[in-house]
């Protein structure tokens, strides 16, 4: 069996192809979803790309969280399928209330482009299962409404219950709170993080990297370990 792994494109998404070609390289089958549909075409996950979708009007994601495609969405992850938000999808799944929180504007009010440090906190769900708990990473950031907020409470909840995929490592480039980078549900198969690992799938394109993670390639393991994860399910 070969993995389908669906990728939806809004208007103004960026990174929808980068995304399929990520799926590729990690063994699937691509297929291209449109956010005006209410047919998923019978993939077995989803991608959320990054982008300015409806160019980030009222605030960034709110928009397309209640684009068609997304009822559709939400039933899959209700019903335990992979699915992963980047950068402008991170902002679509915790506008749609698939994760906790909210992404705001950068505390240095700028849009910041960086090779970024991250430590993997959770392993232990569908797109980082290829990953160790702990395990330093780097993945391309790109953004301008980064930075992750909740209340106190949420906080707390988020904290206590191991929701945490990812930490900056190094420097916190936008003034998330308590350094997240990165969110999985309780279920650990919707994950959402704002750095971008179909950046850095192929030896040679991805980012500068230092001794340990010469490659460059810390980004493909999200997509092999969701095929890994929808091969599980079969």
């Amino acid at each position: 069996m070969t993995a389908r792994i669906g990728v939806i494109t809004f208007p103004g998404s960026l990174d929808d192809r980068d995304a399929q070609r990520a799926v590729r390289l990690a063994g699937a089958e691509p297929v291209a979803l449109w956010h005006g549909s209410h047919d998923l075409d019978g993939v077995d996950a989803l991608v959320l790309p990054g982008g300015f979708s409806y160019g980030d009007y009222l605030r960034a994601g709110a928009i397309a969280a209640h684009a068609p495609i997304m009822a559709e969405v939400k039933d899959a992850a209700d019903k335990g399928m992979p699915i992963l938000g980047i950068c402008n999808g991170f902002q679509m799944l915790v506008e749609a209330h698939l994760l906790p929180g909210g992404l705001i504007r950068n505390a240095h009010q700028q849009f910041i482009r960086r090779d970024q440090r991250l430590v993997v906190e959770n392993a232990d769900t569908a797109w980082t299962s290829g990953f160790e708990t702990g395990q330093e990473i780097v993945i391309p950031l790109k953004n301008a409404d980064g930075g992750f907020t909740c209340s106190a409470e949420t906080l707390e909840q988020i904290e206590g219950d191991g929701l945490v995929a990812f930490r900056y490592r190094g420097v916190n480039p936008n003034g998330s709170l308590d350094d997240i980078a990165g969110l999985t549900n309780e279920r650990g198969n919707v994950v959402g993080l704002m750095p971008h690992p179909e950046h850095a799938v192929e030896p040679g394109f991805g980012p500068n990297t230092t001794e340990a993670m010469r490659s460059g390639t810390d980004g493909l393991t999200f997509f092999t370990s969701a095929v890994a994860a929808v091969l599980a399910r079969v």
